[in-house]
């Protein structure tokens, strides 16, 4: 990515930007008094809308668990686990305490169960088989845990599990719990957990399992569908959700409320105040395909340039937006092999010079090296038809 070079024209969105916006500190607005820390962001742009102690680090309980789940739906993604799969459970992972779904040793559940006891029980025991089914042992997928987080940015994140137990030197902060359900919210197909409030495991058999979201704004609030509740005597009641209305989403998240309804009505208060005053205008979903780029030495001679994330612009409700630029770029350079989510390129938007967005362009499908025989043909250009 050391040289870029522009594979589409500049185009104008046909969309206005009259005015900055301003966050709720900014205009005096307090919401969320009765917590340690708190944030809310619009999930597309990534903007703050309010904060309070953003960066103060904290025990963040099970909140952990959304790097958890972000790890597993990276492999969902990259082919590495399909969610028939059978995880068997080890006597380690079988052994947790705290909120399970009472695995034996032995048993196994497929990807899919696995991942409604994390997202709706906030089951530990899940959570360790599945690190143990990904990285081999709980201490290699920790280390996992972490390099994603340096890969974030999070500069105040240390895991030292998959579940948030207490443990010593295990913390996060507001801003950084925020960033990481961003980016676990790039998997759409995670809200269909993490948004589910009641459902059963092992449904047939006569240890039938009655799961129940610990997140009650998922029954209780409009549009809430995530993402993950937290509480040790350390940490007190925290909480990472996620809600969407009128096409826009944003994040709240809470560390150190006194009791459950604290958590939650201060969390309600984030989620009235970002739709009651703010508008998303969407442009891209995930995956859009902005064009292609040449490959050299591939078996296919272009790939796909797609959106790594949803991409919106945001205002306060009745501001309009106009002249704002779209700038695509892809590296002048690529050869393959190329794997799919490869970054191999950047979208811009601008309006009179400022960066509005900034975000990673990625590589569509995998392109193996071509073999020696196909580059032969290529040279005494028997592939000319396809130029």
């Amino acid at each position: 990515m050391k040289r870029l070079v522009s594979i589409l024209l500049t185009s104008i969105l046909l969309i206005t930007l009259t005015a900055p916006l301003a966050s709720a500190e900014e205009t005096g607005v307090q919401l969320a008094e009765n917590v340690k820390a708190a944030i809310l962001i619009e999930r597309d742009t990534g903007k703050v809308l309010y904060e309070k102690n953003s960066n103060e680090q904290l025990p963040p309980a099970s909140m952990t668990k959304i790097m958890t789940m972000l790890l597993i739906m990276e492999a969902l993604d990259e082919g590495k686990l399909s969610m028939e799969e059978k995880v068997r459970t080890s006597e380690y992972a079988a052994s947790m305490g705290g909120s399970q779904i009472f695995l034996e040793p032995g048993e196994e559940m497929t990807v899919k169960q696995m991942l409604q006891g994390i997202a709706i029980g906030s089951g530990n025991d899940a959570s360790v088989a599945m690190a143990e089914r990904i990285a081999g042992s709980e201490g290699d997928f920790v280390d996992k845990m972490n390099a994603k987080a340096k890969e974030l940015g999070l500069k105040d994140t240390v895991f030292k599990n998959t579940t948030g137990l207490p443990v010593a030197d295990h913390y996060s902060t507001a801003n950084d719990m925020a960033i990481m359900a961003k980016e676990l919210l790039k998997y759409e197909d995670i809200t269909k957990f993490t948004g589910t409030y009641e459902a059963y495991l092992r449904e047939d058999t006569d240890k039938k399992f009655w799961l129940v979201n610990t997140n009650k704004l998922v029954r209780f609030y409009p549009g809430v569908d995530g993402l993950k509740t937290g509480f040790t005597k350390e940490a007190l009641y925290c909480l990472t959700a996620t809600a969407e209305k009128d096409g826009m989403r944003v994040i709240a998240v809470v560390f150190g409320a006194p009791t459950p309804k604290d958590r939650n009505a201060q969390v309600t208060k984030m989620l009235d105040y970002a739709f009651n005053q703010y508008k998303t205008h969407p442009l891209f979903e995930r995956n859009h395909v902005l064009g292609t780029a040449k490959v050299s030495k591939g078996e296919e001679k272009i790939v796909e340039v797609v959106t790594s994330e949803p991409i919106s612009l945001l205002t306060k409700k009745g501001e309009t937006i106009e002249d704002v630029k779209q700038k695509v770029k892809v590296s002048k350079d690529l050869k393959a092999p190329i794997k799919k989510g490869d970054q191999i390129g950047t979208l811009t938007i601008e309006k009179n010079g400022e960066t509005l967005v900034e975000s990673p362009l990625l590589a569509k499908e995998n392109i193996d090296k071509a073999s020696w025989w196909i580059l032969f043909k290529r040279s005494l250009g028997m592939f000319t038809k396809e130029e």
